[in-house]
Order: structure tokens, then sequence, then C-alpha cells
């Protein structure tokens, strides 16, 4: 009898472990135990959102929306501040995240998309390495483009390449600088660049004055929200998108990827525009714990597929039509910072050239 017992218990183990149910009750709970852990860690606690900008700007606005549905999507419901760190656009926001804040989930940067390349690109000043920013993701693809007004006489971009176009830009290093900048260091764009105004704004306005002939590295989504008349009565030509993807609303525009002739090209322009996929980038501090980093990120999109938050972001204006999960995010900027060595320097190069 003990014999025939011992042979029904071996049985019964042996069936037990080949059944199916056995096969995915350790992954299963595993999960159950990680999200119970994520949950406990955030339930009661503070989850700040850390804006490089002033409120009301267009990285507030987004960090905001984003802050006022994001709670709900994360295990334990923590309570939401929005702190604001303008300075160098960017620049001391990511410093201070990347440097002093919590590395515990506990604290999400919102700062500008050229920031990660600042690093890459010589900027010397800079006490960050953007390949270990825990990116939790982009609240939308931007595809900038380059506008001349209907007066200029500027039809297309060829005409960029014969004739005088004359552009505003807040600096040479701001996005309205550079773009402006590589278009005609490396095409031989007939560019005169007017820099010194303090934002878009300000383009804008010396647009409407004939100041200038137009602006090269506006978002296509900022005007569609603030001067919609301008494209539907065709006071502005649009001339060239600026990223690495088209825009399915601009289907006859041309693409700045497509001008490139050799991979070098394209690789020169990849590192400039590819800030264009960063848009509105939140990232948190290198080193976050993984069961927490992966909590952030899938609350992240589910903030951004969320009706409600839908509605408000129509309200406000805001493109959030092709969100940017963080994984895609972490695999484009470790893609950009192993660049050759000798792409990296003809950027800077074409960059810095007058």
């Amino acid at each position: 009898m003990k014999v025939s017992h011992r042979r029904a218990l071996r049985g019964m183990t042996l069936a037990l472990a080949l059944s199916p149910c056995a096969f995915h009750a350790g992954p299963a709970v595993a999960d159950k135990v990680s999200a119970d852990k994520v949950s406990e860690f955030y339930s009661g606690k503070r989850l700040t959102f850390l804006v490089g900008f002033s409120p009301g700007s267009a990285f507030d606005v987004y960090g905001r929306a984003v802050s006022r549905h994001f709670s709900k999507f994360v295990p334990g419901k923590p309570d939401i501040l929005i702190q604001n760190m303008p300075g160098a656009g960017g620049i001391s926001s990511a410093a201070y995240l990347y440097n002093i804040a919590p590395k515990d989930g506990t604290m999400i940067g919102v700062f500008s998309r050229s920031t990660p390349m600042e690093p890459l690109l010589g900027n010397s000043s800079v006490k960050f390495d953007p390949t270990r920013f825990t990116w939790i993701g982009s609240a939308g693809r931007e595809v900038s483009v380059c506008v001349a007004n209907a007066t200029a006489g500027i039809q297309s971009w060829d005409d960029v390449t014969k004739r005088e176009f004359v552009v505003g830009a807040s600096s040479l290093s701001a996005d309205t600088g550079v773009f402006a900048t590589v278009l005609k260091n490396a095409f031989g764009a007939k560019m005169r660049i007017v820099t010194g105004y303090p934002g878009g704004n300000e383009i804008t306005q010396a647009m409407e004055n004939r100041e200038i002939d137009g602006r090269c590295g506006w978002s296509w989504s900022a005007i569609e929200s603030s001067r919609p008349s301008w494209v539907k009565e065709g006071t502005i030509k649009v001339l060239l998108q600026l990223g690495l993807e088209p825009s399915a609303k601009l289907k006859d525009v041309p693409l700045v990827m497509d001008l490139a002739k050799t991979d070098r090209e394209r690789q020169i322009l990849k590192l400039v525009f590819a800030r264009q996929d960063f848009a509105w980038p939140f990232a948190a501090p290198p080193d976050v714990p993984a069961d927490r980093a992966q909590a952030l990120r899938q609350a992240f999109l589910a903030t951004l597929a969320d009706p409600e938050f839908l509605t408000e972001a129509a309200r406000l204006s805001l493109d959030v039509s092709s969100p940017t999960s963080g994984e895609k995010l972490d695999v484009l900027i470790k893609d950009i910072y192993a660049s050759p060595p000798e792409v990296i320097e003809q950027v800077k190069a074409v960059m810095n050239a007058k």
C-alpha cells in the first residue's frame, strides 16, 4: 500500500506539472506580485511632473494636460503635482532630473525636444547622459514645416534654392535657426536668417507685417490651431516638411529626408531632425526600478488613449494623434548616439557654418 500510495502521489505531481495551467501560473503570479508591489509603493505618495518651462508654455500645457489624467492609470493612484523649473530651454530641469531627483519613480520630467541632442552636438555645459534617462514616452510625433508668405513670390522648395528667402528665427540654436541653417548649408537654400525674435508669436507677427518672407521650423499642429485661415485662404505656401516621416495631412509637400542623395546625407538629416520624433518628451531619472518604469510607461500610453484626456486635448488644440512609447524613444536615442563620429562632426559643421 505504501508503494502504491507513493506511486499515486508521483503520478498526481507529474500530471499537475504537465497541465497547461501549470505553465502559466508562474508568470501570472509573478505579474500580480509585481503589480501589487508597484501599487503598494505609489499608494499615498506624490508623483511630480517637473516641467522645464514657464506656466502657459506649450510644453507646460502638454505636461499639465497629461498630468490631470495620469494618476488613474498608475497602480496605487498617487497624487500628482506640477512643478515648473524654467531655464536654458529645458536643460536645467533635465540636469536636475538626471543628477538630483529621486530615482524611485516619483518624478517625471517634461522638457524640450532638442534637449536630448545637446550633449551629442557639443554642448559641453550639459551634465546628463540622455541614453540613461528612463524614457516614458512622447505625446506626439511632430512635423514642422518651412512656409512662405504667398506675397513673397516663393511657390516651391525649388524656388528657395534659386532666390533669396528671408526667414525669422529666435536664435541660431533654436529650431527656427537650426533648421534654416542646416537647409542653407547642406542644400544651398538661399536663406537669409534674421534672428532676435523672442519666440514663435513674434516671428508670426513679423510675417504678417511682411518684415520677413517666412520661417522654417513651424509646427504644423501649431499652424492648424493658431492660423487655420492662413492655410484655407492660401496666405502661406507650405514648402517643405521637416521630420523623419511625412504627415498624412501634407501629402503634396516634399519631405526633407527626400532631399538626401547619399547615405551620409541621410545620416546627417536623421541627427538633425530626430528631435521631431521626441516632440513632447516625458522621462524619469536613470535607474528607476524596472517594474515602476514599466507601470509609468503603460500609464502614459493609457492616458493618451483615454477618452476624457482626448476630449481635453481637442479643446486645447493639442495634437496627440501619434504618441510614441518610451521603449521606442529609448531605442531611437541609443541609435542616434551610436552614430559614427565623422557624421556627428559633419552635423556640427553644417549647423555652425556661417
